[in-house]
């Protein structure tokens, strides 16, 4: 059973329409809608003309690309960003710069990847005792590299 996922573009970026490169592949690729540099160190929000609407109980998650990644030190800070169902503003990318040189994104280069994702039916309640673990608190290294 597919799950509709509406979205917009812009009308001058209907050519960066989120797509798959393959018909297999988890993500869709997410493309610039401008033409902009990124310095060494900086990090910039990239508009990509895409809008969603997600039905309740899915979310967008954005992530790095791979490649970008590796070869170029591009990495988004806060992935995998999360486009809520209920968010109708232009989904943007922000980006960081970790290498050592300025990279430059041209409209329509592939800049991001984006997994639709269903969420969970939650109920969080509070207690005031949580139960044992064999690892308790430990955390942040805890177990040693």
């Amino acid at each position: 059973m597919s799950v509709c996922v509406k979205f917009k573009m812009l009308p001058d970026c209907r050519d960066l329409a989120p797509a798959k490169a393959h018909p297999d592949d988890a993500a869709y690729d997410l493309r610039s809608r401008a033409e902009l540099s990124i310095a060494p160190g900086a990090t910039v929000l990239v508009p990509t003309g895409l809008f969603l609407e997600l039905p309740p109980g899915y979310e967008a998650q954005i992530r790095s690309r791979s490649g970008l990644a590796l070869r170029h030190e591009l990495f988004l800070p806060n992935a995998p960003g999360t486009v809520d169902a209920g968010y109708r503003g232009e989904v943007g990318v922000i980006i960081c710069n970790r290498g050592g040189r300025a990279f430059r994104i041209s409209r329509g280069d592939r800049i991001a990847q984006m997994v639709i994702a269903k969420l969970p039916d939650i109920e969080l309640v509070e207690v005031s005792e949580l139960g044992a673990s064999g690892r308790g608190a430990g955390g942040f290294g805890s177990t040693g590299k």
